[in-house]
């Protein structure tokens, strides 16, 4: 289309339009909201690249490590196998120990029942037997001293043995004390 000897440029199409606007007003729009944001995370992703860059270029370049000697690594893994084993066997001697400790508890627990059995019929108390393994206590006397339970050796007894807190004599400060006279402390 031509209009004298100048050319009409030609009309660019309504969706390159609606991007180009699109594009602009989002862009706009994220460096209004976050350019302080951007703007210091370019800086301080310059200033790592700077005070890394020569780690990072030595890494690049650097030629892979050399190999170590395989008899080196054959021996170590065998080191490490043989340690392995001495710690399962130990774990096994234990685990032989354990059950054998168990079934020696376990006998020992079927014979005292066999022996608690053998009493009952008897006519026996079954507790006889079960204290027959263990160190005898002298009995206490029956006497009138023995009437009062003793307080443990180990332990100090926390009242004298004549308190009794129904006579009000135990020379405690709690004591009954009147209420107060007058109207109750409520809202009013």
């Amino acid at each position: 289309m031509e209009l004298g000897d100048q050319e009409v440029p030609a009309a660019k199409p309504d969706i390159e339009v609606e991007w180009s606007a699109f594009f602009q007003e989002a862009v706009g729009t994220v460096l209004s909201s976050y350019g302080w944001f951007i703007l210091l995370g370019c800086v301080l992703l310059y200033m790592l690249k700077q005070r890394f860059s020569d780690n990072i270029s030595s890494l690049l370049t650097s030629p892979p490590r050399s190999t170590e000697d395989p008899n080196d690594v054959v021996r170590r893994q065998e080191a490490v196998a043989a340690a392995r084993m001495r710690m399962q066997e130990e774990l096994n001697a234990q685990a032989e120990r354990f059950k054998e400790k168990q079934r020696q508890l376990e006998e020992e627990k079927r014979r005292q029942k066999i022996e608690s059995w053998e009493s009952m019929k008897e006519g026996k108390s079954y507790r006889v037997v079960t204290r027959v393994s263990q160190p005898e206590e002298p009995s206490p006397s029956t006497s009138a001293s023995s009437a009062a339970p003793k307080p443990k050796p180990d332990r100090k007894p926390l009242r004298g043995a004549g308190y009794n807190p129904l006579t009000g004599d135990g020379g405690g400060t709690c004591a009954w004390r009147p209420g107060r006279r007058g109207p109750s402390a409520g809202g009013g």
